[in-house]
């Protein structure tokens, strides 16, 4: 086996967030699904990040999210995601690297600018998600860094990621390339409409050999087209090796080889329910990476999300997490 420089190596969309509390109208107006991730063409993206003029910015992406809190919690951490050659870019980079990860993936240098994800935050806490990949819809098998993942002791992989075909290849040599090493994987499903779109691609790469699962229960009930989270849950137990399913104010669920470890939710109000499920992956990883037990992961995932989810923005603060700890 390979020596483990890292915890922690997540492959995924590298973004740049624009976030506007705002209300259902809002939605309504333009024509937004509620609570749901779009893909969006660049005009869309110009159109939508106009009208929603004076709202946060930050580096994002779900899986950079992940990578940043699961450093704050002291994990060694690596992300591998495309950016542009442009001012967005050299933010992204900036900021990453500023939370402690490594980033050793090279920006595109064609003009197609780096990826946006416009979030509107409604009075509810619920986020709704119009993404333009631009740049990180760009990752392939070449921005695979072989060293660095052969060097984690788990390779993240983004659901988000998985709409292009180049990503989807890159994905699957990933999984070769860890498991290679001795190293173990894991998918985030990211969203219940990224299911519906690639419900039997992502069958096929957790056949494949991804050794952990997380999934919301709506991902979750996708994946396996079942109408009820017990059915579904049943499924994963049958046929994965190590499966999180989180289940917003229900708690999570961890089932590994016959065992079930049921974990509650973190007391919190909620506020922006962006970032809670990157938080909990997270915490979770940092914890497992760490030895720890899987209910001990468990709980510093939920905890994770609750802070998370208890201001508005995907990242908790640096310090908050650390008291975590």
């Amino acid at each position: 086996m390979a020596v483990t420089r890292f915890d922690i190596t997540g492959i995924g969309n590298a973004i740049v967030d624009y976030l506007l509390p705002a209300d259902d109208e809002f939605l309504n107006r333009h024509d937004m699904p509620k609570g749901a991730m779009s893909l969006i063409d660049a005009d869309t993206a110009t159109r939508l990040t106009q009208a929603m003029a004076g709202g946060m910015t930050a580096s994002g992406g779900s899986v950079a999210n992940s990578c940043a809190v699961a450093s704050a919690l002291g994990a060694r951490v690596a992300f591998l995601g495309k950016v542009g050659d442009d001012e967005m870019g050299d933010v992204f980079r900036r900021e990453i690297a500023g939370h402690g990860v490594h980033y050793p993936t090279a920006p595109l240098t064609t003009s197609i600018p780096t990826a946006r994800c416009l979030i509107i935050v409604t009075p509810d806490g619920q986020r709704t998600m119009n993404t333009y990949l631009g740049a990180g819809g760009e990752f392939g098998l070449h921005d695979l860094d072989e060293t660095v993942i052969a060097a984690s002791a788990v390779t993240y992989l983004e659901g988000y990621l998985f709409d292009p075909p180049a990503a989807q290849t890159a994905f699957a040599e990933a999984v070769k390339m860890a498991r290679a090493a001795g190293q173990k994987t894991a998918l985030s499903l990211s969203d219940a409409f990224c299911v519906d779109r690639h419900r039997d691609g992502f069958r096929r790469l957790l056949a494949g050999g991804v050794d952990i699962l997380f999934a919301n229960e709506a991902e979750i009930c996708s994946l396996y087209q079942c109408h009820h989270f017990e059915d579904a849950a049943a499924q994963a137990a049958a046929q994965l090796k190590l499966a999180v399913l989180t289940r917003s104010e229900a708690g999570s669920v961890i089932l590994h080889e016959g065992q079930r470890i049921e974990i509650p939710a973190a007391p919190t109000t909620v506020l922006d329910s962006t970032g809670a499920g990157d938080a909990y992956a997270a915490g979770f990883l940092a914890a497992y990476t760490q030895g720890k037990g899987l209910e001990a992961a468990g709980r510093l995932g939920a905890r994770a999300a609750a802070l998370a989810i208890s201001r508005i923005g995907a990242r908790p603060e640096a310090a908050e997490l650390k008291a975590l700890l």
